[in-house]
């Protein structure tokens, strides 16, 4: 009887240590470190950041639609801007293994083309007021402006074009970010909606 007993509560320590081990690889956030001194793992929970802001007070209707618009046009914005950053970090990591000058165009104006057909259908559909809050977000997650970004990779020619072109539509591509003045309510929108909250 006695060897049942141990032999059933060795089977119950391993099944739940096995259950305990998997857990372990379900959370993102915790690590297990392992204990200089002992035979045991220590887990260290490491939580995203969460940002809390006051509740927004309106002082008409007006305001609170204006801010719900806000908010549906970064929930819409966000991603593209994102989606600019990781191309632009690819294209720069590529173009590094180009030898060529001549080579180097030669990809710039394939990317440009292709990047043309793939979301012009969908820039055209932004109005002026998301035009404008792309540009802003393009300059926060790249921390440079359209204006550079296109200067820097097309040429001078081709960002003052596009300058041009904006400047008739009333977006200015040299618009920087001022997440602590100007924008400071667009960043604590673009934060909760990053964060889940939103």
């Amino acid at each position: 009887m006695k060897i049942k007993i141990i032999i059933s509560t060795i089977f119950l320590l391993f099944f739940v240590f096995g259950k305990a081990q998997n857990k372990k690889q379900e959370n993102p956030y915790t690590h297990y470190l392992d204990s200089l001194y002992t035979q045991d793992s220590i887990p260290l929970i490491c939580l995203p950041n969460m940002y809390v802001f006051p509740q927004m007070t309106f002082q008409n209707e007006e305001e609170e639609i204006k801010y719900r618009r806000l908010v549906r046009d970064v929930k819409k914005i966000l991603p593209y801007s994102k989606l600019i950053y990781e191309t632009l970090l690819e294209t720069y990591e590529f173009l590094e293994t180009i030898p060529s000058a001549k080579e180097k165009e030669k990809h710039l104006k394939r990317m440009e083309n292709d990047l043309f057909a793939e979301y012009k259908p969908v820039l055209k559909n932004f109005t002026f007021s998301q035009g404008r809050l792309f540009i802003k977000l393009i300059d926060r997650e790249c921390n440079q402006s359209s204006y550079a970004l296109i200067k820097t990779f097309l040429g001078k020619n081709k960002a003052t074009f596009w300058q041009g072109i904006g400047l008739v539509f009333n977006m200015d591509l040299k618009t920087e970010y001022d997440p602590k003045g100007k924008d400071r309510v667009i960043e604590e929108v673009v934060q909760m909606v990053e964060a889940g909250v939103l």
